[in-house]
C-alpha cells in the first residue's frame, strides 16, 4: 500500500497536532455503524501504536499507522488530501474517493 499526502493535509495535520509526541493513523472507524463491513475511514493522532494490529507506513511527508486487518478496505495507491472549501480531510484512491469528508481525532 502506497499513501501520499497532499502539502494541504500535511499543514492542517500539524496545525491539528495537540502534542508534538504522537503518530498519525488511518483507522477503519466502526464506531455506532454495528459491522466491520460499514467502516468509515478517519484519521486519528494517537500516542502509540497498537502492537498487536498496526503497521506503519513511509509516506511522502509523515509515517502513518495503518490496521494490518483492516488494509483489504483499501485501494494499493491512496492520497490523503484536505479541501479548504470543505473544511475536511479527503481519503482518494485513483479510481474513486474513499471518504469526501474524513474526520480527524486526537485520541
Amino acid at each position: 500500500m502506497e499513501i501520499t499526502i497532499t502539502p494541504a493535509a500535511a499543514k492542517k495535520i500539524r496545525e491539528l497536532r495537540n502534542r508534538e509526541r504522537g503518530l498519525l493513523k488511518l483507522k477503519w472507524d466502526t464506531e455506532g455503524n454495528g459491522c466491520v463491513l460499514n467502516g468509515v475511514p478517519t484519521l486519528w493522532y494517537v500516542d502509540e501504536p497498537d502492537e498487536d494490529h498496526d503497521v506503519l507506513l513511509e509516506t511522502n511527508d509523515m509515517s502513518i499507522l495503518v490496521e494490518k486487518p483492516k488494509m483489504v478496505f483499501y485501494d494499493e495507491e491512496l492520497k490523503i488530501d484536505y479541501s479548504t472549501d470543505a473544511g475536511m480531510f479527503q481519503l482518494k484512491s485513483p479510481g474513486q474517493i474513499l471518504n469526501g469528508r474524513m474526520a480527524f481525532r486526537n485520541k
